[in-house]
C-alpha cells in the first residue's frame, strides 16, 4: 500500500464538495513529476486531502478510487488522472505549522517540495498525520 498527499485550494475545490459529490477525478495536474505519482496510485490507496491557499492544513482523508487514466481535461500530452472518494474528514485538521514543527515530518515532500500538488507520504508520515488528527492510521 502507498499513502498520498494532494493539494487543492478550497475555492477551486474543497474537502466539503468531494464529501458531497461522493467521488471525483482528480483532473488538471500539469506537473511531470505528479503525474508520475499519480501514475504510481492504487485502489484502495489512503489520501492525505490538503487545503493549501490561505488555509494550509491537512482536513481529510479520502482513497484511491480507479487507477490513473486519461485526463479528459487535457489537450494535449499524456496527463493522468485518479478517481478520489472521501473517507472522512479529519476529527482536528492538521495545519502546516504543525507538520513543519514535527521532527517526524520534517522530510515530508509538503515541506520539502511544497509546489507539487501531488506527493508520496511514507507509511510513518502517514500515520503522525493521522495521529496529529486525533485518528488511528489503522482505521
Amino acid at each position: 500500500m502507498n499513502y498520498w498527499l494532494v493539494k487543492s485550494e478550497p475555492e477551486t475545490y474543497a474537502w466539503a464538495q468531494l464529501a458531497r459529490e461522493g467521488l471525483t477525478a482528480w483532473t488538471g495536474v500539469r506537473n511531470y513529476q505528479a503525474r508520475l505519482h499519480l501514475r504510481a496510485m492504487t485502489p484502495g490507496d489512503p489520501v492525505c486531502f490538503y487545503h493549501s491557499g490561505g488555509e494550509k492544513q491537512v482536513v481529510g482523508l479520502a482513497r484511491v478510487a480507479k487507477a490513473a487514466y486519461p485526463d479528459p481535461t487535457a489537450t494535449e500530452g499524456d496527463w493522468v488522472c485518479v478517481d478520489l472518494e472521501p473517507v472522512k474528514p479529519l476529527g482536528r485538521t492538521v495545519p502546516l505549522q504543525a507538520i513543519k514543527a514535527d521532527p517526524a515530518l520534517r522530510e515530508m515532500k509538503l515541506v520539502k517540495q511544497s509546489r507539487l500538488s501531488v506527493t508520496p507520504l511514507t507509511a510513518g508520515e502517514f500515520a503522525r498525520v493521522m495521529e496529529l488528527a486525533g485518528r488511528d492510521a489503522t482505521r
